[in-house]
């Protein structure tokens, strides 16, 4: 099988953002940390040090500061140095076991903004809530009623 290549990838957790829908970034899982006061002072510090990097050498994109209903991603094609310099806040969201994912994606949404490591890609509508389909797995008992096809159905 020839290699995926994913344009995006993006660090996220469990947690929904309100104006978003869509799970919170690394930035804010370990920002909500701080103000909680989850972690020693020294860890603290460690992740001021990468948020303050990061803030000089990734630009703010302009519909974050409005608070759009947005999503950040990396690039991968030039994430690298990113990816180096947010390492320690993986290992800061281990050490106090806040569980988070790497996310690749080919298809983000509607892009709307852009520089060279990354891009913020609206959310509106992206949450979908749909009913729950009906079971095709085996039914416990040996009758197979309608609704609950086999495997063998199915296949």
């Amino acid at each position: 099988m020839k290699r995926l290549r994913y344009k995006y990838v993006r660090i996220q957790g469990k947690e929904l953002a309100k104006n978003t829908m869509y799970a919170k970034g690394v930035f804010s899982m370990i920002m909500k940390m701080i103000r909680n006061d989850e972690m020693d002072e020294e860890d603290r510090d460690l992740y001021l040090e990468i948020d303050s990097w990061f803030a000089e050498n990734l630009p703010w994109p302009p519909p974050c500061k409005r608070q759009e209903p947005v999503v950040c991603w990396f690039k991968t094609e030039n994430s690298d140095e990113m990816m180096k310099m947010i390492r320690p806040a993986l290992w800061l969201l281990e050490k106090y076991h806040h569980p988070y994912f790497l996310v690749y994606t080919n298809t983000p949404g509607e892009i709307v903004y852009e520089d060279q490591y990354q891009i913020a890609a609206r959310t509106d509508g992206y949450l979908q809530i749909e009913e729950l389909q009906p079971s095709w797995s085996p039914d416990d008992g040996d009758n197979n009623e309608e609704g609950n096809n086999t495997t063998e159905d199915i296949l």
